[in-house]
């Protein structure tokens, strides 16, 4: 990185941080720290609710996975403008109404103070996992690659977000994470079009997605049944669906965004713009990535794009090995590079030449197979070591390949959505701790200025916390995977507690809480064959399960063994 980099960069980020501390200086109360006073317009709980979501992760491992994979993740988006509207008719009118502070602060209304605080913790620990998470995927990639140490940049991370969170709280929030959507989606536009500019001068864009489509990367839409398949047409709009369900309407990291909102109407104003933006975004992202690959298709390309990997190997016995797997890898590259034009050539005279696009598929599965034995070989010097990297190609790129200035704004706009979607989850994991467990458990009346200072506290305990989660992470097959994995076994069950909540009168508190134990432990169960059992089934499919055996099970439960009792609890009226 270039000296013109690192100013671009921090000046970026010391703007953003002290724009937001000072901008939201001195909450009042606990009302103005965790709902922002409900003065939110429609548009900033939108950009709220976007940046929450779109953390480091999302810009990070969606244009490694579509450079591997392809365009197919896109599916997992496709429950989810569904999702939005249930929201906004069902979820966000009974919030407002109830006057919450937490959506879990519902659930006591409508149940008991058992249920509220079961899905209290089951958020604390998908989410705290979660937030740790945020902090750890941008910092081991830039630890990486700019040779930094792995902890320093955790800590970096986590203690320029706690500064401005513990001073304005969700205000703070929302109106950082407007800069931070600006800089997230300038970078990735202006990339985008670098991309195209690089790509040889008489290929069109319409030539590199033939290109992508030849490699299979442009397979958008899977309506095949096969539930072993992660991605398919109908898990996303199932499994996606009930994710998206539980994530916006029952996680309080967005939650809180939309509860701060100006009015009801605001606040299903912000979610509908979410709903509309969030699948093109994605699609955009996931196009990046392909470009990116077709880029890499007339390009010098790594054999694994881990520098850590390239260490290990040059101080191992193997050293010789990869090497002569390098030197192949140039020389498959140079017959790639011919073929891509001559084929190139054919599409600029209206053909679509067969035998090259076989030729194509042949080297694309020449290079896959040197890729798996460099991975071998990575395994073999150092058998600690992550071989997947997925989530440093889009780094590879941006280190290598962009002009010095916009290297130190995408490297901003890594840290940015980093710090998005970590000032969320700190907030709602200390809004939740505050309200739902330490509030709740308070015999004694207490003044606003201490559930205000408590809550401040709890802020700085989980960003410590989430500092810690980030120390100790370790790699997955995919960062953004394993969020979303880490959510989908979580959130079922608490969907399924609120949607039994809004929509069944019939069910009282103690069924609810019995149904929601077992299935939370049967889900447990059906991931842990899911990792050791050769049946694989795809994650999203745990939201649908986890869901519909708790509403299932509670129905059976208050009909069997409940049927004309009622609980002595406080219980919600739902109209």
């Amino acid at each position: 990185m270039q000296l013109f980099d690192w100013i671009v960069l921090i000046v970026t980020l010391l703007f953003i941080v002290g724009y937001g501390s000072w901008k939201t200086r001195g909450s009042k109360n606990v009302e103005d720290f965790i709902l922002g006073n409900n003065e939110t317009p429609w548009y900033t709980v939108g950009l709220s609710v976007m940046a929450t979501q779109a953390s480091a992760i999302t810009f990070l491992s969606t244009p490694g996975q579509a450079y591997h994979d392809g365009m197919g993740f896109v599916q997992f988006y496709f429950g989810l403008p569904i999702a939005m509207i249930v929201i906004c008719v069902t979820f966000i009118p009974l919030y407002h109404k109830s006057k919450v502070f937490t959506a879990y602060e519902f659930l006591e209304k409508r149940f008991d103070v058992k249920t509220r605080s079961l899905a209290a913790i089951l958020f604390l620990v998908q989410r705290g996992l979660g937030t740790g998470l945020t902090i750890y995927a941008p910092a081991i990639i830039l630890s990486a690659l700019l040779g930094w140490n792995l902890t320093v940049m955790n800590i970096i991370i986590g203690v320029m977000v706690i500064i401005y969170t513990f001073s304005g709280g969700t205000k703070a929030v929302n109106v950082t994470q407007k800069q931070q959507m600006f800089v997230i989606m300038s970078g990735m536009f202006i990339t985008f079009f670098l991309i195209l500019h690089y790509l040889p001068n008489d290929m069109t864009f319409t030539s590199a997605l033939h290109i992508a489509g030849a490699n299979d990367k442009m397979n958008i839409v899977d309506f095949s049944f096969n539930p072993e398949e992660k991605y398919t047409f109908w898990s996303g709009i199932t499994g996606g669906f009930f994710l998206a369900l539980a994530y916006f309407g029952t996680d309080q990291s967005q939650v809180g965004r939309y509860l701060s909102g100006k009015s009801v109407r605001e606040s299903q104003m912000g979610l509908i713009m979410n709903g509309l933006l969030k699948v093109p975004m994605q699609f955009f992202i996931l196009l990046t990535g392909v470009m990116v690959f077709v880029f890499f298709q007339f390009n010098p390309v790594p054999l694994n794009f881990n520098p850590n990997n390239k260490i290990a190997i040059e101080k191992s016995a193997f050293k010789e090995e990869y090497h002569t797997l390098e030197q192949k890898l140039v020389k498959l590259s140079e017959d790639k590079k011919v073929i891509n034009l001559l084929y190139i050539d054919q599409l600029n005279q209206d053909y679509d030449n067969p035998i090259l696009r076989k030729e194509l598929v042949a080297l694309s599965n020449k290079e896959k197979d040197l890729r798996d034995k460099a991975k071998d070989i990575i395994s073999r010097a150092d058998s600690n070591t992550e071989t997947n990297d997925k989530d440093y190609v889009f780094f590879h790129f941006i280190l290598h390949y962009l002009p010095k200035g916009l290297i130190g704004l995408l490297l901003a706009v890594i840290l940015s959505a980093a710090m998005s979607s970590t000032a969320s989850g700190l907030t709602a994991l200390a809004s939740t701790t505050a309200i739902d467990i330490y509030k709740r458990n308070q015999k004694e009346e207490k003044s606003e200025k201490h559930y205000l200072n408590v809550t401040k506290f709890f802020t700085l305990f989980w960003g410590v916390v989430a500092i810690l989660f980030a120390c100790v992470g370790t790699l997955f097959e995919n960062l953004i995977q394993l969020v979303n994995i880490i959510g989908s076994i979580f959130y079922g069950t608490v969907l399924g507690i609120f949607l039994v909540a809004f929509y069944s009168k019939r069910v009282k508190a103690k069924p609810m809480f019995i149904s929601a134990i077992i299935s939370q432990l049967t889900i447990f169960v059906i991931y842990y064959f899911m990792i050791y059992s050769q049946e694989k089934l795809g994650y999203l499919w745990l939201n649908f399960i986890g869901a519909i055996l708790t509403i299932v099970l509670s129905e059976i439960l208050q009909f069997l063994f409940f049927r004309g009792k009622s609980d002595d609890d406080n219980e919600l009226i739902i109209e």
